[in-house]
């Protein structure tokens, strides 16, 4: 399988590359050359397969030959080593549970199968040592730290937006320590977005420190996000109902995977994305206009993104057509006094304890199922484990929050950053630590 830019200006190249290079040389993503197709007669009948045989059969064309089949699916395996349950709310109704991985969020998933393919790459032949540069808006630093930490032959740098995440996220991205370092930003996620992305163009940098992503802009950290769907579908194949995924989206990552893995065929009807106040796909799905905003601050910080770099590929995906887009995706904004509404009517009348990015997918699926004639099956995403806003959660719910041991133990740990408040700041940290 061959890569090229969506900013069309740079040679195609090989996953391997592509991984390692995050972004394309002309600051463009990296998209698949084609999508490949998996016949129905495979993908209705999922429950047939074990979880990591079907996982292996939807990323391997992705990866072809850059990774040997037998290492690949090694990779899978240990990926997926926790459980995705789909845990009933209503009779048409369920939560898609995403945080039983070691960060307790979704994206540990992605961090995980990144990290074991590079840690394959680097083991193949002599690598100069790689700099894994990201920028996190809340879960990401934390899945990405926990996934490379101690992975030989990678340094991994955080970018995170001061005082916006909270502290359990601050923990899980500052305390690790050994070669997991955490940049403090004077600023908001697309801020730190913004200097990574420059970093990978900065010849200067690139000279001393050869960088790569672990943003869901990195196809190594996009593409496993497939995995939730082809997993989630193998549980409600029982069902005769048409399927919609309602998924709390920031950055687009996680929500365009799922839109590729309906392409390759997988029985998926409809997607809802679910957005707080930060609602540019929103507005573009009602309007047909599409303009980035300055990000706003909410107590569902994971999507607090202006700017969605992952929109690009969801574009690409429907050929920019959004007649086309609007088939197979709604969009639905909320306040945090929404958000928090629906937090405690689910603990109240369904004695399910969200978080708030759970609780904006779950409002999502609410008003797109109330448009519907025919019978639907809604999931919505809980993207991270409660405990990870216990502030938020606790306070709206009147009620106390488990915190898992793991998490325990973490927050007595210390903090250790480096406060940043622009790019030059960053430049000089990367070419002179």
């Amino acid at each position: 399988m061959k890569y090229y830019s969506l900013n069309h200006n740079s040679i195609p190249t090989d996953f391997a590359t592509a991984v390692r290079s995050g972004l394309a040389p002309d600051r463009g993503l990296y998209f698949p050359e084609s999508i490949p197709k998996l016949g129905p007669k495979w993908t209705e009948k999922l429950s047939d397969h074990s979880i990591e045989d079907i996982c292996f059969r939807a990323i391997q064309p992705f990866v072809g030959d850059a990774i040997p089949e037998k290492k690949l699916y090694e990779i899978v395996s240990e990926t997926l080593n926790f459980e995705f349950p789909i845990a009933s709310i209503t009779e048409q109704i369920g939560a898609l549970e995403l945080f039983h991985g070691p960060t307790l969020a979704f994206k540990d998933v992605g961090a995980r199968f990144m990290a074991r393919c590079l840690g394959h790459f680097n083991s193949q032949k002599q690598q100069q040592k790689l700099t894994v540069l990201v920028a996190t808006s809340g879960d990401t630093g934390g899945a990405v730290a926990d996934g490379f930490l101690g992975v030989e032959g990678i340094d991994v740098v955080i970018l995170y937006p001061k005082g916006k995440v909270s502290a359990i996220q601050e923990k899980q991205l500052t305390a690790l320590g050994q070669n997991i370092t955490a940049l403090e930003v004077d600023g908001v996620f697309d801020d730190c977005q913004d200097m990574v992305k420059t970093a990978f163009l900065d010849d200067q940098i690139k000279e001393v420190r050869p960088l790569t992503s672990a943003n869901s802009i990195n196809i190594a950290r996009w593409l496993p996000q497939m995995f939730y769907y082809f997993i989630a579908v193998r549980q409600l194949q029982q069902r005769s109902e048409k399927i919609v995924f309602s998924v709390p989206s920031g950055n687009f990552g996680n929500i365009c995977a799922g839109m590729m893995a309906q392409q390759m065929g997988l029985p998926i009807d409809h997607f809802v994305a679910a957005n707080n106040r930060n609602d540019a796909v929103v507005e573009y799905l009602n309007n047909g206009v599409y303009e980035p905003k300055k990000t706003i601050p909410t107590i569902s910080n994971a999507m607090d993104v202006g700017a969605p770099s992952n929109f690009i590929r969801i574009q690409k995906i429907v050929n920019n057509d959004l007649t086309r887009l609007r088939k197979s995706l709604s969009g639905y904004s909320y306040t945090d006094a929404e958000t928090k509404k629906a937090l405690k009517h689910l603990f109240d009348k369904h004695q399910y304890i969200a978080d708030p990015h759970g609780a904006v997918g779950y409002l999502g699926l609410e008003a797109f199922l109330k448009t519907q004639e025919e019978p639907y099956y809604g999931v919505f995403l809980e993207t991270a484990h409660p405990v990870k806003f216990l502030d938020i959660v606790e306070s709206t719910l009147k009620t106390e929050v488990s915190v898992p041991s793991a998490i325990q133990d973490l927050i007595k740990k210390e903090k250790r950053s480096h406060e940043i408040s622009s790019y030059e700041d960053l430049k000089s940290f990367l070419i002179n630590s």
